[in-house]
């Protein structure tokens, strides 16, 4: 005796009914969630934008600990009297005023 591990819905009419109901609900559901391009821009505008200035005090917050490690570093390099102290200097100096003129640019452009 061999069984069948398939599930019969019945007839054809009634798969063919089942798949037009199922495309019925989908396109009544995609009108329902439907909006205007435009509000959708300026909620999303104003998203970013309140999230702006607490993102550019976390670049200030990151500049100043890199800037602590970088001081630390140097330090160490000029006590123990290694000879490339003034490129490792630069380098950490560079980085944390690389991140501070972003934060003020990017205030500028978009503050």
């Amino acid at each position: 005796m061999k069984t069948k591990n398939t599930i019969s819905f019945g007839s054809n009419r009634f798969k063919g009914f089942i798949g037009l109901l199922t495309l019925a609900c989908l396109l009544f559901s995609y009108g329902l969630w439907a909006q205007d391009g435009n509000s959708g821009i300026n909620a999303a505008t104003q998203q970013v934008r309140s999230y702006f200035q607490s993102g550019v005090n976390l670049m200030y917050a990151i500049g100043a600990i890199v800037g602590l490690i970088g001081a630390v570093k140097v330090f160490n390099k000029w006590n123990s009297g290694e000879p490339d102290t003034g490129k490792v200097a630069a380098a950490w100096f560079g980085s944390c005023v690389f991140l501070v003129i972003v934060a003020t640019v990017l205030t500028s452009f978009f503050g």
